[in-house]
């Protein structure tokens, strides 16, 4: 393992400057940097010592896994809308094997509906109308919601999407795990 770049990438990781790492465990910033550079190559003691910085073991340092670079923003135009029939379900991010939570906007057509069928699925379901108004069904009860209400409910419980009104509805959700 290349100890100078996992360094960087670990100081990194905690939002650290070479010269913060360095004030924070009694070095010069010079230190660090060489280390990262690998102009020098740290004894495990002086690992040690730099790694009590940021609060990390020596085993820790060569096992963490550190997040490879990811995606953060997500412009409008580069949403993934995996609705249909009058229903855009606009995806914020692209499935990840460790996401934990789905986030979508989505948007409800007069008279478009998630289907006839109700739906179920194992987790958790939140959102909040921002625009228009839905009628969502959950368990055999049936709710209507408007601008500003939000919802939250298990999607093991059957439940189905409605617009009916004449006026375009808009959604802000989240639902965990991703299903989609």
């Amino acid at each position: 393992m290349d100890v100078g770049k996992r360094l960087k990438e670990v100081r990194e990781m905690y939002g650290l400057s070479q010269r913060e790492l360095a004030k924070r465990v009694g070095l010069t910033n010079s230190t660090i940097s060489m280390i990262e550079r690998d102009a020098v190559s740290p004894s495990i003691s002086s690992l040690k010592k730099i790694l009590e910085g940021v609060s990390l073991t020596v085993t820790e340092f060569f096992t963490l896994e550190i997040p490879t670079e990811s995606q953060v923003v997500f412009k409008k135009d580069t949403l993934v809308d995996v609705g249909s029939d009058g229903v855009e379900l606009h995806l914020v991010g692209t499935p990840q094997p460790d996401s934990k939570l789905a986030f979508l906007i989505e948007r409800y057509q007069p008279g478009s509906s998630t289907g006839k069928d109700m739906i179920t699925h194992i987790g958790e379901e939140a959102g909040t109308v921002i625009e228009g108004s839905i009628e969502i069904t959950v368990a055999g009860r049936s709710f209507k919601l408007t601008k500003g209400d939000s919802y939250k409910f298990s999607t093991s419980l059957p439940h189905k999407f409605k617009n009916s009104s004449k006026k375009v509805c808009k959604i802000i959700s989240a639902h965990t795990p991703p299903s989609f």
